[in-house]
């Protein structure tokens, strides 16, 4: 097989590379005019692959067999928490992920229905207080 395959696959992962480096996952500092610091942090997704294979050249004369292949790639960034910097002190506040299914947002909806329910409970004990 020829050398042309490798090839392949280094450039697809130099060109990976030039998309992804570390300010993908830690992003630029932004500060705000009351001297608050945010940095956003990421997650970083990469995946790739390639193929080839060697043909029989109809040529006889010729040295090396004709080469086919491929290399596809991609690349995911995900904001996962944001870092705050606020008069020396560091919090981190995570990126909440949308709810996918039903059962997700139920669940998210209880704490809700909690507060509701516990505020119209002491409305009517308060009620028959007076």
């Amino acid at each position: 097989m020829s050398n042309s395959l490798p090839n392949m696959l280094e450039s697809a992962i130099l060109k990976i590379r030039e998309m992804v480096d570390v300010n993908s996952v830690i992003g630029d500092p932004i500060t705000t005019p009351d001297g608050v610091t945010i940095i956003p942090v990421s997650k970083v997704s990469v995946g790739f692959g390639g193929g080839g294979s060697d043909f029989v050249s109809k040529n006889v004369n010729k040295q090396e067999n004709p080469f086919g292949g491929g290399v596809g790639g991609g690349v995911k960034v995900t904001p996962v928490a944001f870092l705050i910097v606020k008069d020396g002190t560091v919090r981190m506040m995570p990126v909440a992920t949308p709810a996918n299914t039903t059962a997700d947002r139920v669940v998210e909806m209880v704490p809700d229905v909690l507060d509701k329910i516990s505020a119209f409970l002491d409305a009517r004990i308060e009620k028959k207080g007076e």
